[in-house]
């Protein structure tokens, strides 16, 4: 390595760490809801369902936010847009913390889904510029792993916090902790003039890839049954499992811990083959949503099934985002943009659908669409494998 690497891998990968703290911090924000369901629809008064909105608003929001606001900040410093993103964040965060009714909650889960969006599309795209380039795999695992992270442990953090001292002192947290990592992006990130501006079109033309179309389908159908399921996780647990209030946070901290490790243990597999991993993934999800109403009958089986849950979802994002890297990786901030919109609005249909479940048909049916939805994924992914040979190294 010459100095020059030397240096530039000694400056860039605090800037790296920083950004999987962003990534982190945007993805746990969004999540906080999920395991505080149940004292925001009281302290609300909104139904469970309704109270499911909370994420439903933040997912679409993102979803919009993510492939347009990457044309639209044109030629300005990334560095400046992440910044003001983390700060708009925080000011979600902390509306929502204030909230004196579910109105007020949602328009702050819209400021919350624009940070989201636009920190997610910006980050993903940013360890090209940031490390030596036989550093750029591990650095861009690394900003992602926030992401991973923050999905499998970001939830039984707020979940244990809001049976501590209040699901409110929950999101001054999150917004406290969006101010520290916006400090730190302010110190460890270089300068960021763009590399040229992308066009909305160009972006929208990457669908017409059937490889970048069929990762997107793979990963939609994936994330809105694991959200059709997960958002309702804590009603199940305590309609289904018979688990009481004070276990909740245990039992989501299990799942977050062997989530984490399915992250870094799918890691190897989706760099080989992104497809077969996300196959493997989305039948195992499928399985255990489906065996939840019929087995998780009790604390010690559900916890058994959300150990084997964790593990397939935690290596979701990592191999979905290799997948869209193999796809077209001459376009990786247009590509992670439209990854970003694809999952998020995957998240916000995936958590309506189960507060539609979960209102009309109880707590037991959204395991059952879940388990569908994943089905769906497995069907796509193994007939294309089919198709197109399951051998093909990337594919």
């Amino acid at each position: 390595m010459t100095t020059k690497e030397t240096e530039q891998r000694k400056k860039g990968w605090p800037a790296v760490s920083s950004l999987a703290g962003a990534t982190f911090t945007v993805v746990t924000s969004e999540m906080l809801p999920v395991g505080l369901l149940t004292p925001i629809s009281r302290d609300l008064q909104v139904t469970e369902g309704m109270a499911g909105l909370t994420l439903t608003i933040t997912g679409l929001v993102a979803a919009v936010s993510a492939p347009l606001l990457i044309p639209a900040l044109g030629n300005l410093d990334r560095r400046a847009v992440l910044c003001a993103l983390m700060v708009l964040l925080a000011a979600g965060n902390f509306l929502a913390a204030w909230s004196p009714a579910f109105g007020v909650m949602l328009v702050a889960r819209v400021l919350v889904g624009i940070g989201m969006g636009g920190v997610w599309a910006i980050a993903a795209s940013l360890a090209v510029r940031l490390v030596p380039p036989r550093s750029i795999g591990s650095a861009t695992s690394l900003i992602f792993s926030g992401i991973a992270v923050a999905s499998v442990l970001g939830v039984p953090a707020g979940t244990y916090l809001g049976e501590l001292v209040g699901w409110r002192a929950a999101f001054v947290s999150a917004g406290g902790l969006s101010l520290v990592v916006m400090a730190a992006l302010v110190m460890s990130l270089p300068s960021l003039p763009t590399q040229g501006a992308v066009r909305l079109g160009a972006m929208l033309r990457l669908v017409s890839v059937p490889r970048v179309r069929l990762g997107l389908i793979v990963v939609a159908l994936i994330v809105v049954g694991h959200f059709t399921a997960y958002t309702y996780v804590r009603p199940v647990l305590e309609k289904v499992s018979g688990v009481s209030a004070g276990q909740i946070g245990t039992l989501l901290l299990v799942y977050g811990l062997f989530g984490v490790a399915g992250n870094f243990a799918s890691g190897a597999g989706a760099a080989r083959s992104p497809r077969v991993t996300l196959l493997v993934l989305s039948g195992t999800l499928s399985a255990t949503m489906a065996l939840i109403p019929l087995l998780g009958l009790t604390t010690l089986a559900a916890a058994a099934l959300l150990v084997v849950w964790g593990l397939a979802y935690g290596g979701v994002s990592v191999a979905a985002q290799a997948w869209m890297l193999v796809a077209a990786p001459e376009d990786r901030e247009a590509t992670s943009g439209l990854f970003a919109g694809v999952f998020n609005a995957a998240i916000a249909v995936g958590a309506l659908i189960g507060g539609l479940a979960t209102d009309a048909a109880g707590t037991t049916a959204v395991m059952w669409l879940g388990a569908i939805f994943a089905a769906g994924a497995v069907l796509v992914s193994s007939r294309t494998e089919r198709r197109r040979g399951s051998g093909r190294r990337g594919s």
